[in-house]
């Protein structure tokens, strides 16, 4: 039956359900690990118990005897095919980037990187097998301090040294905005290294048809790995197909191309046959790379009046052993986001990536820009304390007023649309502040034991990620733009293909909300193909809050491609001028009368093509490649209640509240989880999650167990909320959502543990803020 037109409503800022959902929860779907080929072979890998030491010797003779074993390999047997995994963001001219063999050959440098592997019938016997290969390592020093491994003639990672690069932006006078300064703020905060822990464990199918190869894989960026991968193996890419089925979750840690997908590859090559492989738990915490852990020496120089002068950053990096797809650019990323929303004369920026002997970093959700938010967040309440202002009045002096945008900030970013006093004063008034702030009073007058802390934290990001020549600036190697296609059926349908690969993020609900409005037909009428590279050819995937901002736009783009191609055909069926023919909720008609057709039937004739204008194709489909002009820049504020029992350290989130301005909603239920899942994994690194390596540099956090993820229960019940300040640099006026709450809750968190311990001499409690170091920050005080 033809499609009928689409109610009269709009479906954009609806509260439609996922439509996702369905299969996602309950499981009936196709993650990697589910698939099942015809003589699939499963492979394990074994990995270095060492950070750092030579391999003397292999010997897998043992294991290829054993039960359902079919072959097994060491780093040598892929020396001459492995190539090196690749590094697309060499942030300066002089960037060491060493070689990353898949599988080590001659040096390990991180516990758990792969030294050989096991192919069997099933992965039981895959991993039994693992047990009988013999390896020889001659041990070398690790190297796990960054100040440390900076300093000369110590133990090197590599040759060339610990020394990755040297990054400097600078802005206005620094000299002169310190130099005799009334206030000066010196702090040195640790952004400690965090796992992603997503939902899904990475796997990757590989399987091969003579010349041609197909790779599924629980990644986040499709279209891009199968460019590397061809260039890794040199596969000719038009001969890969590189498949993301449904994907259990991200946050950055499946933007990579990974060894594991290199070596499936070359396995399923080598043997002809179907290979799989899926991490656990514990080697995932070992191998997928980490986030965060930097040093930041930062400074702030203000007048007596609180204004600000300067800021100072002086950021040492771990990169970890190596650099993978983007580990050296993103705390780049952050250099400029640590002015945060403030104006300022000077800005002075430093940032030394450096190699030790861990598992490299590289995005985790907000990259770069969580870091800077919660120097910078961290810092405005250092110096309101300073000058015994509120924290909110210290803030309220600094930021750009709304009459000031579009506003280009001292980082050199224009800032295009916002309005920081009106979600303020919508968190404010959400919050009850000055009730808490009169309890807080009450507190410290009775002594009790119970103190509360009032947290807060303003912010920006920059997100929808990028205009291709500001990236091509910052030395990435590829562009911003995002593409899409739209495709009419005959039957009225519309097929969307995206080259957004989601990983939980809605897409499919929100682009259909999307082209519902913008040809007029039913939201249940759209489907939406993306993450298989035989289907949507091109694309730059999913990271940075772009999916929506560049992807989403894409889409709007291509559907006025096809309403124009419809609009011709339109007209000569009605018999009128192309000119006279307008568009509304799904119908063409002439102006002036009632006259039309819907879009459907102009799908159905184009189908037919029995009579159509000279030169007019017999088809509506049209493509769309959309490269922003603009970052967009997403902002809030968010105000956190604790109570810290300063008898034994114990804190609890008493009240969260987050009003953040994404701008234009397609769906606020998406928006909403979006906020909340961001919040989780901000407060997780506040007060639950680090990684952490012993002396030796064996990870000790390998398990559940070790490595607290924080449940629900953990967690407050959140009070949110949104101000609405369209972006001006994209059609849909929308900012992006996906890493807002990641990288406003950190600050606002240790924010309100830190006030609610301040008479007691703490002026900061490294993260994350356990009841063991707010205890021991209550016994020594700082300052």
């Amino acid at each position: 039956m033809l499609g009928e037109p689409a109610p009269d409503r709009h479906e954009v800022g609806a509260a439609r359900r996922r439509k996702e959902d369905a299969r996602l929860v309950t499981g009936r779907t196709q993650w990697t690990d589910n698939i099942q080929l015809p003589g699939m072979l499963h492979v394990a890998f074994l990995r270095s118990p060492m950070a750092h030491a030579r391999i003397t010797g292999v010997d897998t003779s043992a294991a290829r005897s054993m039960p359902g074993v079919i072959a097994a390999f060491s780093g040598r047997d892929f020396a001459g095919e492995q190539g090196t995994l690749p590094c697309a963001w060499p942030v300066t001219e002089d960037i060491v980037i060493p070689d990353h063999p898949p599988m080590a050959v001659d040096e390990v440098r991180y516990a758990g990187e792969a030294v050989a592997c096991v192919v069997a019938t099933d992965r039981y016997k895959a991993n039994d097998a693992l047990e009988a290969i013999e390896i020889d390592y001659e041990p070398l020093p690790p190297v796990l301090d960054m100040t440390e491994a900076l300093k000369d003639g110590g133990p090197k990672v590599h040759e060339a040294g610990n020394r990755a690069y040297t990054w400097k932006y600078a802005e206005g006078d620094i000299d002169a905005a310190f130099r005799d300064a009334p206030v000066v703020i010196e702090r040195t905060f640790v952004q400690q290294r965090l796992i992603p822990t997503a939902m899904e464990p990475r796997a990757v199918v590989a399987q091969t048809d003579g010349d041609h190869f197909t790779l599924h894989s629980a990644t986040q960026i499709p279209h891009i790995l199968r460019i590397m991968l061809a260039q890794v193996t040199g596969i000719p890419e038009h001969k890969l197909r590189v498949v993301a089925p449904d994907v259990g979750g991200g946050f950055g840690s499946k933007l990579q191309v990974t060894a594991e997908e290199v070596l499936l590859l070359l396995l399923t090559r080598r043997l002809g046959k179907p290979v799989k492989w899926t991490e656990s738990r514990s080697e995932g915490n070992l191998t997928v790379h980490h986030g965060r852990d930097q040093l930041q020496r930062v400074s702030l120089a203000a007048d007596a009046d609180g204004r600000l002068r300067g800021m100072r950053v002086d950021l040492l990096a771990d990169m970890g052993a190596y650099l993978m797809l983007v580990t050296p650019g993103i705390p780049i990323l952050g250099a400029f986001m640590y002015n945060g929303i403030y104006k300022m004369d000077a800005y002075d920026f430093t940032c030394t990536g450096v190699f030790t002997t861990k598992m490299p970093t590289d995005a985790y959700r907000g990259a770069g820009r969580p870091e800077a938010t919660f120097a910078v967040e961290r810092l405005m309440d250092e110096l309101a304390a300073e000058l015994s202002l509120d924290p909110i009045e210290v803030r309220r002096r600094n930021w750009i007023t709304h009459e000031e945008f579009p506003y280009t900030t001292i980082a050199g970013l224009t800032y295009d649309s916002g309005n920081y006093e009106a979600a303020t004063d919508r968190a404010l008034a959400l919050f009850g502040y000055d009730k808490l702030r009169a309890e807080q009073v009450d507190r410290r007058d009775r002594g009790d034991p119970v103190q509360l802390g009032i947290g807060v934290s303003t912010f920006t990001e920059m997100c929808g990620l990028a205009p291709s020549r500001v990236l091509g600036s910052l030395s990435y190697g590829a562009g911003g733009w995002e593409h899409a296609s739209v495709r009419m059926l005959p039957t009225g349908r519309v097929e969307v293909v995206t080259g957004a690969s989601p990983h939980g993020q809605g897409h499919e609900t929100a682009w259909s909300q999307i082209v519902a409005d913008a040809l007029g037909v039913p939201f249940e009428d759209v489907s939406v193909l993306h993450g298989d590279t035989a289907i949507s050819h091109k694309g730059m995937d999913t990271y940075g809050s772009r999916s929506l901002a560049v992807g989403g736009v894409a889409v709007v783009q291509a559907c006025e491609k096809v309403k124009d191609k419809a609009r011709h055909i339109a007209a000569h069926l009605l018999e009128a001028s192309a000119d006279d023919v307008e568009f509304d909720g799904g119908r063409f008609k002439v102006r002036g009368t009632d006259a039309g057709k819907t879009i459907q039937e102009i799908a159905l004739a184009a189908f037919a093509a029995h009579d159509l204008p000279d030169g007019v194709e017999p088809s509506l489909d049209s493509d769309a490649t959309f490269d922003p002009e603009n970052f967009s820049f997403p902002h809030g504020t968010h105000l956190c209640a604790i109570e810290v029992d300063t008898e034994t350290g114990a804190t609890k989130i008493r009240s969260y509240v987050a009003v953040d301005d994404v701008g234009k909603v397609v769906n606020p239920l998406i928006v909403e989880g979006q906020v909340h899942g961001g919040l989780a994994q901000g407060i997780a690194q506040a007060l639950f999650e680090e990684a952490v390596y012993d002396a030796e540099g064996n990870l000790l956090t390998t398990t559940m167990a070790d490595y607290l993820v924080p449940s629900a229960a953990d967690l407050p019940d959140f009070i949110t909320e949104r101000t609405e300040t369209p972006a001006t640099s994209n059609p849909l006026g929308v900012k992006g959502v996906g890493e807002a709450g990641t990288i406003a809750s950190t600050p606002a968190v240790v924010n309100a543990i830190v006030d609610a311990l301040r008479p007691y001499g703490v002026n900061d409690v490294p993260m994350p803020c356990t009841p063991e170091r707010v205890w021991r920050a209550l016994q020594g005080g700082t300052s």
